[in-house]
């Protein structure tokens, strides 16, 4: 029996500089609306280096579909092109201006990978932890004096309550 309905949410578009920022405010606001602000960041992050991949190496078109689905404690971020070639993750040098992405998205993430579509394209998704309703603060504690310990990802992925507090993506 599944204890939490599915939430979906498909955006399609032309991945382009202007759209990519326009994607990444709608999954800002569709994980607010979904009470998850807490992975804000991290799928933003993610969709964005996504998308930037696509407007770079997909062919022969841009147009894709950005899919989030949540279901039970896991989020899905996704993206699906028509460009049948896949990734590579690469080392890139110290110097170089490009080549991180899907080590960024697979740094900021619980998993990812790729699901080739044949002909039609390939799907490149990752996850992120969903955190339960009890375990997001609803009100202010009533004890102002004692420290409440808020749990984040640590930069490995393990919860810590240590982990500095970052945003990894502006605007």
């Amino acid at each position: 029996m599944i204890s939490k309905p599915s939430r979906h949410c498909t955006v399609e578009l032309q991945a382009l500089p202007s759209r990519i920022g326009q994607v990444r405010r709608i999954v800002s606001a569709q994980l607010r609306y979904w009470h998850l602000d807490p992975l804000i960041d991290q799928a933003a992050l993610g969709v964005t280096e996504l998308l930037s991949n696509v407007h770079r190496h997909a062919q022969p078109d841009k147009t894709c579909i950005v899919e989030m689905e949540l279901l039970l404690d896991r989020l899905t971020v996704s993206v699906h092109d028509h460009d049948p070639r896949l990734p590579v993750v690469r080392d890139a040098e110290p110097s170089a201006t490009s080549g991180r992405g899907l080590a960024m998205v697979a740094a900021v993430s619980e998993s990812w990978g790729v699901r080739p579509e044949g002909e039609s394209g390939k799907v490149v998704w990752f996850t992120l932890p969903a955190p339960s309703a009890t375990a997001l603060p609803t009100r202010p504690p009533r004890d102002i004096g004692r420290p409440v310990p808020v749990l984040r990802r640590a930069v490995d992925g393990r919860r810590s309550e240590h982990a500095p507090a970052r945003s990894a993506v502006a605007g």
